[in-house]
Parts: C-alpha cells; sequence; structure tokens
C-alpha cells in the first residue's frame, strides 16, 4: 500500500478478476492479514490486470471481527479428511491458530515429506476459510507435532481446555466458561478417534488443564473440536460492547 493505493498480486489476482469477475468501480473490503493490523481497508477497484489489481482506499475501518482472546486448538490429527473439516470450521469460529498433535491413539502416521505435503495443504484451506468468513487474520496450520512438544507449546498459555468423555458436569462447563476473560490465551486439545489415553489426561491436568464436559453423548474429534470453539465464541463474543 502505497500513497492511498492498494497493490493486489499472488493468487488474489485471479480471484479478483475471474472468479469474483469484479470490474473497475467496484468495491472491495481489503486487510493485510496480519494479526499486528486489525483494519479493513474499504477500496474502490482502479484497475484489472493480469499480474496485478490496483484499488484505491476509500475509508479504514477498524475491524471487529476477531475474537478478544487467541484460541490454539491442538487438535489429534484424525483420519480421513475430517482434519480439513476441523480447519475450515475452526478458521471460521475464530480461531488463531491450529496444531495438529500425534497423541497415543492417534491413528495417521505421517514421515516428514508427507508433514510438509499436508501442512501446505492445511494452510491453504485455512487462507479460504479466512477469506470466506471475512476475516482479518490468517490463522496459521502448523506442522504436525508430537506428544511432548504440544505439551510443552501449551505451558505457555493462560488456559487450557480439554473435552473428555470421562467427565461429568454440564455446570461446571458452564461456570468455565463464564470465568473466561478477554485477552487470555486459550489452548483446546481435542482427541483422537479413540479418545485420549488417562496418562494423557493426567499430564494435562498436571500441567493446569481443565477437564470439561459437552454432554452425555459421544462426539467424533471433528464434532468435537466445532463444539468447543462455538461455544468458546459465544462466550467471548457475548462479553463484547
Amino acid at each position: 500500500m502505497d500513497s492511498g493505493i492498494c497493490r493486489i498480486t499472488g493468487s488474489d489476482v485471479n480471484h479478483i478478476g475471474n472468479v469474483l469477475r469484479m470490474k473497475r468501480g467496484e468495491r472491495v473490503l481489503l486487510s493485510t492479514g496480519e494479526k499486528e493490523d486489525p483494519v479493513e481497508y474499504l477500496c474502490e477497484i482502479d484497475e484489472i490486470r493480469s499480474e496485478e489489481v490496483t484499488a484505491r482506499i476509500l475509508d479504514l475501518m477498524k475491524n471487529a471481527r476477531e475474537l478478544p482472546s487467541d484460541l490454539y486448538l491442538f487438535q489429534a490429527i484424525p483420519k480421513g479428511d475430517r482434519f480439513e473439516t476441523v480447519i475450515e470450521k475452526s478458521v471460521e469460529l475464530g480461531v488463531h491458530q491450529i496444531i495438529p498433535v500425534l497423541s497415543a491413539r492417534t491413528i495417521v502416521k505421517l514421515d516428514e515429506k508427507r508433514s510438509e505435503k499436508k501442512t501446505v495443504r492445511w494452510n491453504a484451506l485455512a487462507l479460504s476459510a479466512a477469506k470466506q468468513s471475512k476475516r482479518s487474520f490468517i490463522p496459521e496450520v502448523a506442522g504436525p507435532v508430537r506428544w511432548e512438544e504440544a505439551l510443552k507449546l501449551a505451558a505457555s498459555l493462560d488456559r487450557i481446555l480439554v473435552p473428555y468423555e470421562n467427565a461429568e458436569g454440564i455446570r461446571h462447563t458452564e461456570r468455565v466458561l463464564e470465568h473466561l476473560r478477554p485477552g487470555e490465551s486459550i489452548g483446546i486439545f481435542i482427541g483422537p478417534e479413540g479418545g485420549f489415553e488417562e496418562r494423557e489426561i493426567a499430564q494435562l491436568s498436571e500441567a493446569g488443564a481443565e477437564v470439561i464436559t459437552l454432554g452425555h453423548r459421544i462426539l467424533r474429534t471433528d464434532t468435537a473440536a466445532i463444539t468447543t470453539l462455538s461455544l468458546l465464541m459465544y462466550a467471548l463474543e457475548k462479553q463484547q460492547p
């Protein structure tokens, strides 16, 4: 951006010109995709060329689409395409970062080459979901980490929540949600198809995690992630003016 002009390059050029079929004079909302720049730029398209789109900035607006807390999803990698669904929906729900985890009962096995290829695809999905939901920030999908590394990463967060099928007391879940505060960093650990081992739950509890229930039914791993993030989104957004 310079002198009130936005210059758009890369894949967004094709998206604007050929997918959305936008024309000169139409208005578009732009953002940098950086957490440190929570601003939307209302722009009017000036010119569409094969490698660049230029647009004049008409107005700046503080973006209110981002949650007041950073949510870190530690998702044990499910089999099939379920993880792609988790990425798409969690980005729509406001997640800050997604960390794929190889827990004890994770079925999926990834070597280094496959991990790198998957991570590239996962981040492309996150980018697409961020655009669709008009996020001003593009969440990152990290490379897969082993259980011990996940625990180390979560240690620096303000809170850790763990939905667990053996937990009881929906009132406890309700109290936990009521005590969330804007500005906190919150980690959410979601188990694989076979759930967490009791040893893993014990390790999380020792790290200060709060074990919660999502109800009496056993949810699939992707459903559990989406449900937990939905509850957190509601609890945090209702505190905003």
